[in-house]
């Protein structure tokens, strides 16, 4: 439906400035305090520009805003599926539909969205027990560090099915979601979607392995790699391990030296190859370096465990100048590059 007549469709800043312009100064004026600085520019130079508004652009502009506002307010009060035959009673089936499907997109709504705020241990007590399809179905919609926690409590021999299974999905129908996410019905609120969805892939599982422990992350990668090589090969070249930071030119290692702690450092160190340890040496002046193989050599017995943190801390690190751009990380054995 053109709710505009044989005018061109409006775009979103031509409709905000309309309706800023039909508001009125007073109550815009209470509007733009919600706003930050590029959203006021924008909408003030679409106002200026704009010099004449249609009787029929205003009412278009005005249906369409109340609409929104009402189907935003029916999606707070109990959810899509309450917002869509609401809609549908008041507009018709595909003015609904448009409207929904704009506001889930500006509101980012997905599937299993009400799990972003539960507690990871108590999700796990509601799907530890499903299939591993369920399960990787779910934690492909959760944020990383929620399904890494998942994934290190799942029983060893769990693991690696449902990183597979997750490395591998592709795209979800929302027949399959509504039918996972009433499993949970019962127990928390859901969301469901209109459209198909992606989620999972290889970059979902290494987004994962990155956040969980050293000894999940091996013992997922060796159990993979009997099962699934070159999968495995896959997951691997978009990871980042301790032992990779040979790869990291001496720039960059400088860098991630320099917000790194002494003891994590001499902790990683503690037991690692000789050709990470000449690496890391190298980028030390003489004095610091002197100083960590001191460190080290009283340091004495152990666990294997409190190594493997550090180094995982040490990572984290990288992983976190690498997200600012600071530095680059090669990836693989390829001249693929990730800035």
């Amino acid at each position: 439906m053109d709710m505009y007549g044989d005018e061109p469709e409006l775009n979103n800043q031509q409709k905000a400035a309309i309706l800023f312009i039909v508001l009125g100064p007073e109550y815009s004026s209470m509007l733009f305090k919600h706003m930050n600085d590029e959203e006021i520019e924008k909408v003030t130079l679409e106002i200026a520009n704009h010099k004449q508004v249609t009787p029929e652009e205003k009412k278009a502009v005005i249906s369409e805003f109340y609409q929104m506002a009402m189907a935003k307010n029916y999606l707070s009060q109990g959810g899509l599926e309450y917002a869509q035959s609401i809609l549908e009673k008041a507009l018709g089936a595909d003015r609904a539909t448009t409207i929904i499907s704009r506001l889930t997109t500006s509101l980012q709504v997905r599937p299993f969205d009400f799990l972003h705020k539960t507690d990871p241990a108590q999700l796990l007590n509601f799907i530890q027990n499903e299939h591993p399809q369920t399960i990787a179905l779910i934690m492909a919609y959760l944020d990383p560090d929620q399904a890494a926690t998942i994934l290190t409590s799942l029983p060893q021999d769990r693991q690696a099915e449902v990183a597979k299974r997750i490395a591998v999905m592709d795209r979800t129908s929302p027949e399959v979601l509504r039918e996972v996410e009433r499993v949970l019905e019962r127990k928390l609120s859901a969301l469901v979607t209109q459209n198909f969805s992606d989620a999972g892939g290889v970059k979902a599982i290494v987004e994962v392995l990155n956040r969980v422990d050293r000894t999940t992350e091996k013992s997922i990668i060796e159990n993979l790699e009997v099962d699934n090589p070159e999968l495995t090969e896959e997951i691997k070249k978009l990871m980042f391990v301790f032992e990779d930071i040979v790869m990291l030119d001496d720039r960059s290692l400088q860098m991630v030296l320099r917000e790194v702690d002494t003891k994590d450092l001499s902790l990683a160190l503690k037991a690692t190859n000789k050709e990470v340890a000449d690496k890391i040496y190298k980028n030390m002046s003489k004095r610091a370096g002197d100083m960590l193989r001191e460190e080290i050599e009283y340091m004495g017995p152990v666990k294997i465990r409190d190594v493997e943190d550090a180094q995982q801390k040490i990572v984290n690190v990288i992983r976190a100048l690498e997200d600012k751009g600071e530095i680059v990380v090669s990836r693989g054995k390829g001249d693929e590059m990730i800035v």
